[in-house]
């Protein structure tokens, strides 16, 4: 029996191996068809700007919403997408502290308005009563202290021996007492009569004031605790959540480690939106618009990941060149740029949706054609 040596069933091996390798790689595949056509500049002297998304408004950008005083949120009452009216409820912080001072400065507004109208029903009836009925008194204690004083003096005036001189001075004496006493009383009548004194309730009045204004004042800041829509839109986006902390300036998302806008709010547009170009400084004197922010402006609008090509409508410029910023985290870039912002509008086409903060390429006719 022949023996094979290993080397040379290594070799066929090898060989076969070979061949193999050779016969599959020799196959041609045919190249897989694009997703998308790649998208290209309609204009032979087209200026390309990038942009964002936005809602469509005669100025300004989508509404930052933040509450007018720092808490924490103790209720959400709308959700992403919602479309609410001018002065519906958003968001509501707590305000159990806020709540009882609002209710203490408006018991407190009650009282000195109490009070006030106290003042102002005075005399009261049954102190006025109380008054006079002491007035009738004094006069009968008058009557009587007279009627003694005139007994003694003709008693002496008949025989002074039989009135001592000392007995004529104290009857004398006990009618004058009573006199005075009588006229305090009446006039203590016309004081309760009279009601209250102008200045005390001109005191209370400015007291009453006062203390309504601080409870109007206690309430406003209690409204304040919940964030109401400015105008009739859109819910954009929430960035906050039950439990967590707000304040003027905004939410911290722990993500991009920034303070973000507690509820972007857009305006309803009726389907229209709005896009804003960045034209850089370097292109400006090719852009068809005057100075006067005029022009015949023709522009379209490429979606990334999209072949199609959207029409714009020329709305205006934003006349004043700002440094550039990256729109993908609104943080400026390091480089010494600055750009235009020019604001088309467009309605999306059907079968399509587009949603405010997506990014996009615009081209320009650099002649307006």
């Amino acid at each position: 029996m022949i023996r094979v040596r290993p080397v040379y069933l290594a070799a066929v091996a090898g060989l076969a191996l070979a061949l193999g390798s050779a016969w599959v790689l020799s196959e041609h595949h045919a190249a897989e068809k694009p997703l998308f056509k790649p998208v290209s500049n309609p204009y032979a002297d087209g200026i390309y700007a990038n942009g964002m998304i936005e809602s469509l408004q005669p100025q300004g950008i989508d509404l930052a919403l933040n509450p007018e005083v720092s808490g924490k949120v103790a209720r959400v009452l709308v959700r992403e997408g919602d479309h609410v009216r001018a002065g519906q409820p958003l968001l509501q912080l707590d305000d159990s502290i806020q709540r009882p001072n609002a209710e203490q400065l408006d018991a407190a507004a009650a009282a000195a308005a109490g009070t006030l109208a106290e003042l102002h029903a005075q005399p009261r009836p049954e102190t006025l009563a109380v008054s006079e009925a002491q007035t009738e008194n004094a006069a009968a204690t008058l009557r009587n202290a007279a009627d003694a004083r005139a007994k003694q003096e003709r008693a002496f005036a008949l025989d002074p021996r039989s009135v001592s001189r000392d007995a004529l001075d104290n009857a004398r004496n006990t009618e004058a007492i009573a006199a005075t006493a009588y006229k305090v009383a009446r006039r203590n009548t016309d004081l309760v009569r009279a009601g209250a004194w102008h200045f005390d309730i001109a005191n209370q009045e400015a007291t009453a004031r006062a203390a309504s204004k601080a409870a109007q004042a206690a309430h406003a800041t209690l409204d304040k605790f919940t964030l109401r829509a400015p105008a009739d839109g859109v819910v954009m986006a929430i960035a906050a959540t039950v439990g967590s902390t707000v304040s003027t300036g905004g939410v911290y998302d722990p993500r991009t480690q920034a303070t973000v806008p507690v509820i972007t709010y857009g305006p309803a547009t009726g389907g229209r939106l709005q896009v804003r170009a960045y034209v850089d400084e370097i292109l400006l004197p090719h852009l068809p618009i005057g100075p006067d922010g005029k022009g015949q402006v023709k522009a379209v609008m490429s979606l990334r990941g999209s072949d199609v090509h959207i029409p714009l409508h020329f709305e205006r410029v934003q006349p004043y060149v700002s440094p550039k910023i990256s729109l993908s985290d609104q943080r400026q870039e390091r480089v010494d740029l600055r750009v235009l912002p020019v604001i088309f509008s467009f309605t999306p086409p059907k079968g399509m949706t587009v949603y405010p903060g997506q990014l996009v390429d615009i081209y320009i006719s650099g002649d307006g054609k």
